[in-house]
Formats: structure tokens, sequence, C-alpha cells
């Protein structure tokens, strides 16, 4: 009988046999192998951004659900899935990642399951949206589901990865760069988009949309799998997974600028309450067609390609604090003018300044945290930081599903004010790890067990 214990033990590859390579030979081994794993991850990325742009929770995906039931509590819903479920799984990933000698075992062979299988089952939805909404509305929702929490339970395993195959010195510009990239790629699956959504009459262009998504967002996968890891066998001895619950709150309590960072990049995940009602809003208000959803798409990406070339250099050179404070000041000023807008012509420069935001929390957002802490305690600040935010993101949507039952303006009003609030926070209370190196002994020293308390997987 199969036993999936030794099974997830062997696609981990924690049963493998790895040579002990010291630190500087890791280092060498990086340098040595930069050039390949470069071309590898932007391969990736361009992929999987051209395939997601397909399934822009912000403007198509949101369109479909609207058409599949006038609720805006389903939108809600949608938007709460798609912000939250990569975030929140990663703290309970956390501890079996800090044991991985390769984090590239967790990455590609978890990752296609339970990340990349279920965008070909959101693709069948709009095969059942004329006969059975309600089915459909499940469906997409269920696939949806699978494909954002599948991709949250690899994530800790991806960054990790990054961070140890990227050198932190060319960090902020290869993520900048390879989103840019991915960006660009974005456009041309926007006015693809645009074109399938005025073209092809519905449910059809859904189809072709959501089937597009899947094929581009599988081929991110292969550019994944060629990725050249050194392993790193783990020798210090872990805590069991009560003891690694119980000492997080330490963490919280000792190191209070992680802390301070933790509670304003959560006000900036509650201000993106509004982003998934900015194109229903547009359309329902100046009557527009099912199109513009795609042409937004396509300013959304000319913002975050910007964003991603600016914030990456930026990050590279001061840090990445003041991308995000620059970057919450503008989706701030993008929900303000979604509030006044006077014309329809003013909607393609609120999508391209809530880009800009959207990119600072991409390239930063996360970047930031892994120089919060040592390599040993990368995964937990980083499982930290993400559920925090992966909570926020779970209320936030949802919370705009109700505000919008009332008044767009309402859900658009808020989610400027909660961000100007997250700006002030970053700027003034958050001083950036690079130029204030937190003492982090207090926090290793609460992993420094007796080998008999070790968990195994």
């Amino acid at each position: 009988m199969l036993n999936p214990i030794r099974l997830l033990r062997r696609l981990l590859e924690l049963d493998r046999a790895f040579p002990a390579l010291s630190d500087a030979e890791v280092t060498a081994e990086v340098e040595r192998l930069y050039p390949w794993n470069f071309w590898t991850n932007l391969f990736d990325g361009a992929n999987f951004w051209f395939g997601s742009t397909f399934i822009s929770a912000g403007t198509i995906l949101a369109l479909f659900i609207n058409k599949l039931t006038p609720d805006p509590r389903a939108v809600g819903v949608m938007a709460a899935i798609a912000q939250a479920g990569w975030f929140l799984p990663q703290l309970f990933t956390a501890g079996i990642v800090e044991r991985l000698p390769r984090k590239k075992a967790m990455v590609v062979n978890l990752g296609l399951v339970l990340e990349r299988l279920p965008v070909a089952l959101l693709a069948v939805a709009p095969l059942l949206a004329v006969r059975s909404p309600r089915g459909a509305l499940a469906l997409a929702l269920g696939a949806l589901t699978w494909h954002v929490v599948g991709a949250g339970v690899v994530a800790i395993s991806w960054q990790d990865m990054l961070a140890k195959i990227i050198p932190l010195n060319r960090r902020g510009r290869f993520f900048g760069l390879t989103n840019a990239v991915g960006t660009i790629m974005g456009f041309a699956a926007a006015a693809v988009s645009a074109q399938l959504l005025d073209n092809v009459a519905y449910p059809m262009n859904f189809f072709y949309c959501f089937a597009l998504a899947a094929c581009f967002i599988t081929l991110s996968w292969v550019s994944l799998s060629l990725v050249r890891e050194p392993p790193q066998p783990v020798t210090t001895p872990r805590p069991s997974f009560g003891t690694f619950w119980k000492r997080l709150p330490e963490i919280i309590r000792r190191d209070h600028n992680f802390t301070h960072f933790m509670i304003a990049r959560l006000c900036l995940a509650l201000a993106t309450m509004g982003s998934s009602f900015l194109a229903i809003s547009a359309i329902q208000r100046w009557n527009l067609e099912d199109s513009a959803a795609g042409y937004y798409t396509l300013a959304a990406l000319i913002g975050q390609a910007t964003g991603n070339l600016l914030f990456g250099f930026l990050a590279d050179r001061f840090g990445h604090v003041r991308n995000l404070v620059f970057g919450a000041l503008a989706s701030a000023l993008a929900f303000l003018l979604a509030w006044l807008a006077p014309t329809p012509a003013w909607n393609y420069g609120i999508f391209v300044l809530n880009g800009i935001g959207a990119s600072a929390l991409l390239v930063s957002g996360i970047m930031v945290v892994m120089e919060f802490s040592s390599a040993e305690l990368r995964p937990t600040y980083l499982g930290l930081s993400n559920t925090g935010t992966g909570i926020a993101g779970l209320i936030a949507p949802l919370i705009g599903g109700v505000l919008a039952k009332n008044s767009y303006a309402l859900v658009f009003i808020s989610s400027a004010m909660i961000g100007l609030l997250g700006c002030a926070l970053m700027a003034l209370w958050v001083r950036d790890p690079r130029r204030a190196q937190p003492d982090t002994t207090n926090t290793q020293s609460l992993y420094a067990i007796p080998p008999s308390e070790g968990a195994s997987l």
C-alpha cells in the first residue's frame, strides 16, 4: 500500500543524500549558476504573466463572475480568494521549507498539481455558464481556490529558492526586469483578451481566455523545472510543530521593526479592497462594452511595467521600504480618482496608477521581508508576514463587497483612506532593514533546541 508520508518525503527529497557543501561552496555555486537561473526564472515569469493576464482577478475574472450573478458580494468572494489564498497557507509550510535541502523540490513537484492543474479546470466553467450559471460559479470559485491556495502552499519554497539563487545585490533588478518583461508579455495577452471578449460570443470568449491561461501557466512550470539550485542540507535541528507555533509570538515581541512593518503592510493589504471593483464600476457607470475590461487590464499592465522597472532599480539602490511608500501613494490616488472621475477616459489613468501601486507590492512587499532575518529564519519571517497579509487580504474584498451593495464610491473612499494610513506608517515607523539590521540573536536562540525535540515530516 502506498504510504502518503513516504511519497511526500520522496517528492520533497527529504530522504535523498546530498553532498554537504560549506557556505562558501554554496555561494560559489550560486554565482556559477546565476546566468542559467536568471534566464530560466525570466522565462518562468514571462510565461506566468502572459497566462495569468487572461484570468486577471481585477478585470476579466471579475467580469465573468458578474455575468454569472449580479450580486457584488460574489465578486468580493472571488477577490478575497485571489488576494488572500496565496498568502494564508505560507506560515503553515514555513517549518517544512526550513528543512528542505533544495526548495525546488517543493516548487516543482508539488506545484504541478497544487498550482498549475486547477487552471485547466477553471477553463471548464464558461462551458457551464449558459446551462447552469450557479454550477459555473461554484466551479470557477472552486478552481480558483485550488489554484491560489495551492500556489500559496509552495510560495515559501519558491521565495526561499529565489533568495538562495539570486544574490542580494541583484534581487531588485532581477525581479524588476523579470516582472517588466512579464508585463510586456501581458500587454499582448491583454490585447488578445480584449479582442476575444469583443468578437467572440459569450461564454466562449471566456473559455478561450481561460484555456490560454492554462497553456502558458503550464509553460512557466516547465521553465521552473529547469532551475539549478545547489543543495544545502540542513544540519541544525528544527523544532516540533507545536514548539514552532508557540515561539512565533516571541519573534513579533522581540523584533520591533518587523512588527511595525507588519502593521503597516496589513493596512496596505486592507486598502486593496476596492481593486476588484474598479472595472465593474466603470463599465456599469458609463455603460461600456465588455471589451473595456481587456483595455483596462492593458492600462494596469502599463502601470505595472513602469513600476516594476523603476522599483526594481530603486530597491537595489535605496531599499524596499521607500518603494512601498510610493506605491501606496499611487494606489490611494487611483481610488480617489475612481471616486471623482468625470469621464470614462480617466479610467485609463486610474488603472495605470493602480498598476504602479500593485508593482510596488509585487517587487518590494515580499522581497523586503527576506532582509529582516538570517537565512535560517527566512521562511518563518516570510510565513509570518505573508500569512498576516493574507488574513487582511481575505477580509478586505469581503468588506468591499458589502460596501459595494450601497455604493462603489464608499469602497473607493475607504480604500484611499486606509492606504494613506498605511503609507504614513511605512514612511514614519519602519526602518529599512538593509540599513538597520535587527538583532536576530534572540530569535535565533528560540530555535536552539535539543535534537530530540526536532520535528520530522
